[in-house]
């Protein structure tokens, strides 16, 4: 019985760590004041999401393969042991995605900062009035 346990959780290891480090980010987009922590937890949310992208399309198979057909006979073999290629496209998608919308982000701070002295956010909700 113990057996199986150590193994289920050797398989789903991946998925629990991908989640506390999602749940992390959440805590620093929340809770923290600072904008600059901010913009690094939205970073580091959006290469977690990517990760699990990434995890969803690996196969555990006996030594996964890239999906290109060699030949007509070994198309079953591929189709077995070929790692999904979709979201690895949708992932370097993200991270172009990722890029502009941190350069944006940084940006905002950079005019916030210049107009309110501060990065803190309740300091500028009172500076606001």
């Amino acid at each position: 019985m113990s057996d199986w346990i150590m193994e289920a959780f050797l398989i789903q290891y991946p998925y629990i760590i991908t989640f506390a480090m999602l749940a992390v980010c959440i805590y620093a987009i929340v809770l923290k004041s600072n904008l600059i922590k901010k913009i690094l937890g939205l970073t580091i949310m959006i290469d977690v999401v990517n990760l699990f992208l990434i995890l969803t399309g690996y196969r555990r198979a006996q030594g996964p393969i890239p999906p290109i057909y060699p030949s007509p006979e070994q198309v079953q073999m591929v189709v077995e042991r070929a790692v999904d290629p979709l979201p690895q496209a949708l992932v370097l998608t993200a991270i172009v995605i990722d890029m502009c919308v941190t350069a944006f982000a940084i940006a905002l701070v950079i005019r916030i900062y210049r107009a309110y002295g501060t990065l803190d956010v309740r300091k500028i909700r009172e500076l606001r009035g």
